[in-house]
């Protein structure tokens, strides 16, 4: 399998992502392509002692920064790291592509040049969500779109229950809806009517879940709309970082709370790991006719070595195909629920 890396896209390129990309291949059989500035990618491959025939640089000149408009850079910047990776996948040339950089334009150009799956109205960046001592889930959508309608929700839905399923290894991932109650009545006229599809869906849907309710793990998979998706992950990132200084705060706050810190260091230490989104690997663009995966765009040397091997079985277990196979029944229920 080949996995086409944006060695250009995010704050700490090229330097962690050539880094994460030799850590990734010690531990990988796959072939790594490092798309970019050659010069720039190859001084940092010369720090490492790496294989050349594993890992790969593809010159490209240009770069699409966070300051571009997503369209405009896809259409103009031919040769961006970006749109040269894209277009290697779109060519059979890779596998999966993986990018730290520009989140509008990564979707942009899923669109543009990979296309949509056929049936699917609007792809969807599904983001891994961290359950404090238990298996992470799946939030669809992360912002792709702010504004979703009810067979969105449902395209949504299924694609993050393929997606857990195959990815994940978890057989019939619990889809929720989020909601303002979990009552069928609650919500809404969009929710409403997601509920209805969804509940018709060949997915274990099991109903509205309410957002107090998802950090305890109330579903595998977690379905809305980009802006309260949004929302949901920031406001859990600000609120979970928060609680870590206020600990740090507390248990350096006098004699007695140092020397019970020390007992608890491990632990603190395990709590820390598990809000720490550079062991969850990215999000996964679901909806375009190949895979892709969004990381964050300050990912560290860590966060893109993870990203790698876990988006492997994305590829490998036929994700793509699998949404394309589901799509038929998703019309049915779509045409069922208009007439």
């Amino acid at each position: 399998m080949r996995v086409i890396l944006d060695g250009m896209g995010g704050d700490n390129a090229p330097v962690e992502i050539v880094k994460g990309a030799v850590q990734a291949a010690k531990e990988m059989s796959h072939e790594i392509y490092i798309v970019g500035k050659e010069d720039k990618i190859q001084k940092e491959l010369d720090k490492y002692q790496y294989d050349p025939q594993q890992v790969k640089v593809v010159h490209a000149e240009e770069v699409i920064t966070n300051e571009d408009s997503p369209v405009k850079a896809i259409k103009r910047k031919k040769n961006s790291s970006m749109v040269v990776g894209l277009t290697m996948v779109k060519n059979g040339e890779g596998d999966i592509f993986i990018s730290a950089g520009n989140t509008g334009a990564q979707v942009v150009g899923g669109r543009m040049i990979l296309g949509r799956i056929n049936g699917i109205d609007r792809p969807a960046l599904a983001s891994i969500y961290p359950i404090l001592g238990d298996k992470a889930c799946l939030l669809v959508d992360a912002g792709a779109s702010a504004e979703s309608k009810a067979h969105n929700l449902l395209e949504y839905g299924t694609m993050g229950s393929i997606y857990v399923e195959k990815v994940f290894g978890r057989p019939e991932p619990r889809v929720g809806l989020v909601n303002l109650g979990v009552e069928e009545s609650k919500g809404t006229s969009v929710t409403k009517e997601a509920y209805k599809q969804l509940k018709q869906a060949p997915i274990n849907f099991v109903g509205n879940v309410e957002a107090r309710d998802i950090p305890a793990g109330a579903c595998d998979v977690i379905v809305c709309d980009g802006f309260v998706g949004n929302v949901i992950l920031k406001l859990t990132e600000g609120l979970a970082w928060n609680i870590l200084k206020l600990l740090k705060k507390k248990f350096l706050d006098g004699l007695k709370a140092k020397i019970g810190a020390m007992f608890l260091k491990n632990k603190l230490g395990e709590l820390k790991d598990e809000f720490d989104y550079t062991e969850y690997g990215g999000a996964p663009i679901l909806g375009v006719d190949g895979a892709m995966v969004k990381m964050h765009g300050s990912s560290n040397a860590n966060a893109v070595k993870n990203t790698i091997l876990k988006g492997i079985p994305y590829a490998e277990e036929g994700v793509v195909d699998k949404i394309k196979a589901a799509i038929t029944d998703l019309e049915e229920i779509i045409a069922g629920e208009q007439q």
